[in-house]
């Protein structure tokens, strides 16, 4: 099983989406969430903490697992775990850093759900469960 954690930075009814590099293995020149793998020894809020500050330059202050979300796009079979964690507090802007991502883009969450090419379909009913609350 693979651990992936993910950030939904959330402000003003807005929601920070990542538009995948083209050239990535998984989900490719998709929309999704800044983040990534568990590591052996990291705890969850471990590697949300260093997979934001990889990838946006971010240390979040603020979070709340949202929920989990379940796939196997892994070409062995292996199940993937995304652990989808709301971020609402920060402490500086966040900026598109390395080759993980090649747009951020800050999306009102109710046209999220509508964007092309959604790494996930599930992501559907995520931004519908961040409008009720």
């Amino acid at each position: 099983m693979v651990d992936i954690v993910n950030g939904l930075l959330v402000r003003n009814g807005q929601v920070l989406m990542a538009r995948r590099c083209a050239n990535r293995r998984l989900y490719p020149n998709t929309w999704s969430f800044p983040g990534g793998h568990v590591e052996t020894g990291e705890t969850l809020k471990q590697a949300l903490q260093r997979e934001l500050l990889e990838e946006i330059g971010i240390a979040p202050r603020s979070v709340m697992l949202l929920t989990r979300l379940y796939d196997r796009p892994q070409q062995d079979g292996t199940d993937v775990t995304f652990h989808l964690f709301i971020v609402e507090e920060w402490d500086k802007d966040p900026a598109n850093l390395g080759d993980e991502h090649s747009e951020l883009r800050w999306v009102q969450i109710s046209l999220a759900a509508v964007l092309p090419d959604l790494a996930m379909a599930s992501y559907r009913d995520v931004f519908t469960s961040l409008l009720v609350q």
